[in-house]
């Protein structure tokens, strides 16, 4: 059995451990965000609507939570371009506060990333664009308000984005069919079916109740004998080992930011929030299967759910095997030179001793560069996620990784008393005024301040950048230019 980052997590923030197995019934068909549909612009660029809106959504049978969508009243649809395409967006903030919205996994101009200087007012529509230039990759969108993103993303602000290319269409790629997406989120209920946010803890908001893609107690049909599904961890906090109940394998072929060289097979990972994996799964006509999440001891991970009942049709479309290799995109590898930074996290959410500034520069980096970032946890468990790039883990307590960790990320897990060091690769779009971010993708702790900044800025400036931002900068984002 593969684990990951076998790592010993003594010290580690302890919560109750809860469970949903012989609670289900898998009665609920499970809801397929739609595929969004694009209009092509004069200039060839494919262009997107997104409503951020409020609204009430039935999860528990006759009860009514109030939540927010996009496009609608739970999540949002699936965005899917190709690289190559020159995407713009119209994202309308029909939520009656303030608000972002943040192309997590994204290479883009830095002005176009969606953080917390990119704030949409009430009423206000902020208009995006840019070229997809990297490699196929399941990617997703949410909100990123400093301060707020938990509560945001927990009222149900997120959706999947989907980059293909030439290699992607190695795998099942028919949407819905034989390619299939997992937004995996935990939830609070009272009683009368509404949503409990708990914020008491270390770590925020740990639920007790499971969603797939907004649906609670869900079963899927599949009609081909290889599934290829996309895990995306959506919960706030919660981390899950994923598996099957029975010890089925599945083929690991992506992790957060691309695909593997080689498929590997496994019987679980561990995906943390914000992290995502694809997963081809085998099936054989009439099986039935039952995706699970396995107790761990990290903390965030503590629980026992039965997450997905999979039932596969008497007959079964033939698919082509997943074998040999699958990317053509070269591994990131450092150069000799390559520049070191150190990134400590603590226990009071801080990085590096200090919590997050909206007017501070932590990190100056040149556009397109390469660097090795080394991340030492000192307190609870963490994981880390960096705007604008991908990276490569290089080392987990000085030993390599195993084969599946090896492929292109951009948010990784780093527990308690651990030290990761990461070959990052950035992107080539140099702006000396909008900073990105990198930061804990638990959301309570990104939402205490556990974030910092850097500027991409041309190769030489770096010595010539401000290390403060003026107010202003902070205020004329609305409209993405």
């Amino acid at each position: 059995m593969i684990t990951l980052l076998a790592i010993s997590l003594a010290g580690c923030g302890k919560e109750e451990v809860v469970t949903n197995v012989g609670k289900l019934e898998f009665e609920q068909p499970l809801n397929i965000p739609p595929l969004l549909e694009a209009t092509m612009e004069s200039d060839g660029s494919k262009h997107f609507t997104l409503t951020m809106q409020t609204g009430r959504t039935e999860f528990l049978p006759g009860k009514m939570a109030d939540t927010s969508g996009i496009n609608g009243t739970y999540l949002g649809p699936t965005i899917r371009a190709a690289r190559g395409d020159k995407v713009s967006f119209d994202v309308v903030n029909d939520l009656g506060e303030q608000s972002t919205l943040h192309w997590h996994g994204m290479k883009l101009p830095a002005v176009m990333d969606g953080g917390p200087h990119q704030m949409i007012d009430a009423g206000k529509t902020w208009s995006p664009h840019w070229t997809i230039d990297q490699p196929s990759a399941t990617v997703w969108y949410h909100p990123h308000l400093h301060g707020k993103t938990a509560e945001h993303v927990y009222r149900g602000l997120a959706g999947m984005f989907i980059i293909d290319d030439e290699d992607s269409k190695k795998l099942p790629s028919n949407y819905g069919i034989d390619d299939i997406p997992l937004i995996v989120q935990d939830k609070l209920f009272t009683d009368d079916g509404k949503f409990l946010e708990d914020d008491e803890g270390i770590f925020g908001t740990l639920g007790d109740e499971i969603l797939i893609n907004g649906t609670y107690d869900p079963y899927l049909k599949v009609t081909a004998s290889q599934v290829r599904f996309r895990l995306l961890n959506g919960s706030n906090a919660r981390a899950y080992h994923f598996g099957f109940n029975d010890g089925k394998t599945f083929k690991l072929v992506a992790n957060d930011a691309g695909l593997l060289q080689e498929p590997v097979t496994m019987d679980r990972i561990m995906l943390s929030p914000g992290e995502r994996a694809e997963i081809v799964v085998e099936f054989e006509p009439g099986e039935e299967a039952i995706l699970h999440s396995f107790n761990g001891h990290a903390g965030i991970d503590s629980g026992e759910f039965d997450l997905l009942k999979i039932i596969a049709a008497p007959e079964l479309a033939e698919s082509a095997p997943i074998d040999g290799q699958l990317s053509t995109v070269p591994e990131i590898e450092a150069p000799e030179n390559a520049r070191v930074r150190q990134f400590k996290l603590t226990m009071e959410n801080k990085i590096n001793d200090k919590y997050m500034d909206m007017y501070r520069i932590d990190e100056v980096v040149p556009a397109g560069a390469t660097e090795i970032w080394e991340i030492n946890n000192f307190g609870h468990s963490h994981n880390f996620h960096i705007h604008n790039a991908a990276f490569r883990v290089l080392s987990v307590n000085d030993k390599e990784p195993p084969e599946y960790e090896r492929g292109r990320k951009d948010t990784v897990f780093i527990p308690n008393g651990s030290n990761v060091k990461i070959v990052v690769e950035f992107g080539n779009y140099a702006d000396p005024h909008y900073p990105l971010m990198y930061h804990c993708h638990l959301l309570r702790h990104e939402d205490d301040g556990m974030m910092g900044q850097f500027l991409l800025v041309e190769p030489g400036t770096e010595s010539e950048v401000p290390t403060t931002l003026p107010k202003k900068e902070n205020k004329d984002g609305h409209d993405g230019h």
